[in-house]
């Protein structure tokens, strides 16, 4: 009896220990650039200018692709349109995997669908993406209509989703 408890314990850890890999963000910060200055994410050019926020996080599940993001208070820092998102109406989140292709694997580039940057700089969206088999060093950003980055996550950790 004891031995089929521990088999059928040993059984369901290795079924946990088989979930999704999930990246977390804890953080989203606006790049932090002099304007005109290129500050480039693997292939992905930076914004004109500074960029703040006050708060924001991201998380999505390597193997399923299923994630999101919100961010508030993304504005720019300087300028006429200081502590406001400017002519930023709309926002995307991107994940990119394998930056400036490491480890001998190709950049990849995945982006949501646009959501609306409110006028105060708040954004959220849940969303979908087809992640590559391979995405090693993942990178997310938020980036503008022109496809230059304005905002990237922080602090990420990455570990096993598990579902009970």
């Amino acid at each position: 009896m004891k031995k089929v408890c521990l088999m059928s314990m040993l059984l369901c850890a290795g079924a946990f220990a088989q979930s999704a890999t999930v990246v977390r963000w804890g953080g989203i910060v606006g790049v932090i650039t002099a304007p005109g200055v290129d500050n480039p994410v693997g292939d992905i050019h930076s914004g004109a200018g500074p960029w703040a926020t006050r708060d924001g996080s991201a998380r999505i599940d390597l193997t399923s692709g299923e994630g999101s993001f919100e961010v508030e208070g993304l504005v720019l820092i300087g300028g006429t349109s200081s502590g406001t998102p400017g002519p930023v109406a709309s926002v995307v989140g991107t994940l990119v995997c394998n930056p400036g292709s490491t480890a001998g694997a190709t950049e990849a580039v995945l982006d949501t669908p646009a959501t609306p940057l409110s006028l105060v700089g708040n954004a959220e969206l849940a969303f979908k993406l087809n992640v590559p088999a391979v995405c090693n060093n993942p990178v997310f950003l938020i980036r503008v209509g022109s496809g230059k980055w304005i905002a990237t996550g922080t602090r990420s950790a990455i570990g096993p989703q598990f579902h009970y």
